[in-house]
C-alpha cells in the first residue's frame, strides 16, 4: 500500500474530529458546515448540485439539509420543478456566518500554520496533480 493515503486518509480523520470540536460552540458539525459554505459561496442550489458539489451520496444529503433546515440554518424553496427543491441560506444562517467564519479562519491558520506560504502552495499544487 502506498503511505500516501494511509497519511491522508488518517489526516483527514484527524482534521473532520478536530474540526467538530471547534464547531461544537456553534452547534454544527462539519459535515453540515460544509454544506453551509457551500451555500455561502455559490448561493442557492438544488440538493443535486449540493450533493455532487460536495461529492456526497444524496441521501446524506438530504438528512443533512434536513437536520439545518430544523436548526434554522438553511430554507427549502419548490424549484421550478414541482420535485426539485431549491436550499438556500435562511437569515438566521446568514447572520450566524461571520461568527463561523472567524472560527473556521482560527482553525484552519492552526492547522497549517507551521507551512509557509509557499509550502502551502506547494502542497495545494501537489493534491491539484493528484487524480480525481
Amino acid at each position: 500500500m502506498n503511505p500516501i493515503f494511509h497519511a491522508l486518509f488518517q489526516k483527514s480523520r484527524y482534521l473532520t474530529n478536530c474540526l467538530n470540536e471547534v464547531l461544537k460552540q456553534h452547534h454544527l458539525y462539519s459535515s453540515q458546515w460544509a454544506i453551509l459554505y457551500c451555500l455561502h459561496k455559490n448561493g442557492p442550489m438544488t440538493l443535486t448540485q449540493i450533493w455532487k458539489y460536495l461529492n456526497v451520496e444524496a441521501p446524506s444529503i438530504t438528512r443533512a439539509i434536513t437536520r439545518l433546515e430544523t436548526l434554522g440554518w438553511v430554507q427549502r424553496l419548490d424549484g421550478e420543478d414541482k420535485r426539485e427543491k431549491i436550499v438556500t441560506l435562511s437569515a438566521l444562517g446568514e447572520e450566524r456566518l461571520p461568527a463561523i467564519t472567524v472560527t473556521i479562519l482560527a482553525f484552519e491558520e492552526e492547522m497549517v500554520g507551521s507551512l509557509t506560504v509557499e509550502e502551502q502552495q506547494q502542497f495545494l499544487k501537489l493534491l491539484e496533480k493528484m487524480k480525481g
